[in-house]
């Protein structure tokens, strides 16, 4: 089993290096159900790989110039003092329920990414985010990152691209930088009151590295909005599979049934004028007043 997860925790890289997250939705899975972690242990070892597998993929884009520093550090920085408080907080509460609440703001996230084009581009001509709201943002995602575990690209990499009106190569690659911060001062945390295996935790993390170096370089290779689109459906297709690990297989089937039939709507309402889901977003939009 330890080659196994060993073998996997290479894709766990790839996800961190291509898409700048998706590596803790991948990697606390992997570790509480192939390597036999309980929920706290695994979600502790998660965050030690994603912090050294992000540090280490955020030097190929560093080096691409896909990373806008003065804004990663800011972000990063507030985002450590929300992951360690989540780190230790995250002793009083049972595993199965940070793992819901992460599956919870995986699928919040998602549709944020799929409906969000062209927010980025209206936030991208204002300017991008004030630094309070960086600072607030930052502290949120921290927290999140400290409770569950998550390194938070899917939280991040919407945060700077949605909000802060990065490109997508760069928000990735901003990601990196922020989620290695938060990462290990979640890890930091978490270590207070959770034991982990080094010898496991380190053989993930060097496997994860290697795949973390070939998704940065796959990253310039990608259109900028299939990126964003393939995130946010790889996103709600694991948050069906948290659910069917921690509530039920049936609401894991029924996640991954409305995640299909989404999918489906969305290329016929590329293809086709008649689309159900366009005229319910029309009728949803709110009017402007007359003049």
């Amino acid at each position: 089993m330890i080659a196994l997860t060993v073998g996997l925790a290479v894709l766990v890289g790839v996800a961190l290096g291509l898409l700048g997250g998706g590596g803790s939705i991948l990697t606390v899975p992997l570790l509480a159900y192939v390597a036999g972690m309980d929920a706290k242990q695994a979600i502790a070892t998660s965050l030690l790989v994603v912090g050294v597998t992000s540090a280490v993929g955020a030097i190929s884009h560093a080096r691409a110039g896909r990373v806008q520093w003065r804004t990663g550090l800011t972000f990063g920085a507030a985002s450590m003092v929300g992951a360690y408080a989540g780190g230790v907080l995250a002793r009083f509460l049972p595993g199965t329920m940070l793992l819901i609440g992460f599956a919870v703001m995986m699928i919040a996230t998602a549709v944020a990414m799929l409906r969000g084009g062209k927010n980025a581009a209206a936030t991208a001509r204002a300017g991008g985010l004030p630094l309070p709201k960086v600072l607030t943002e930052g502290v949120v995602v921290g927290l999140v990152t400290g409770l569950v575990g998550a390194g938070g690209g899917f939280l991040v990499v919407p945060a700077l691209a949605l909000l802060g009106g990065l490109p997508m190569p760069v928000a990735v690659g901003t990601s990196l930088i922020v989620i290695a911060m938060k990462s290990f001062a979640g890890l930091a945390g978490y270590l207070s009151s959770t034991a982990i295996d080094w010898t496991v935790a380190l053989w993930v993390t060097a496997a994860a590295v290697v795949g973390a170096l070939v998704g940065a370089r796959l990253t310039a290779l990608v259109k900028p909005d299939s990126l964003r689109k393939v995130f946010g459906w790889f996103v709600l297709a694991m948050s069906s599979v948290i659910l069917a690990q921690e509530i039920h297989l049936s609401a894991g089937i029924a996640a991954a049934a409305l995640t299909a039939v989404a999918a489906v709507m969305t290329v016929a309402c590329t293809r086709y004028a008649h689309c159900p889901l366009r005229r319910l977003t029309n009728a949803l939009a709110p009017r402007s007043a007359p003049a």
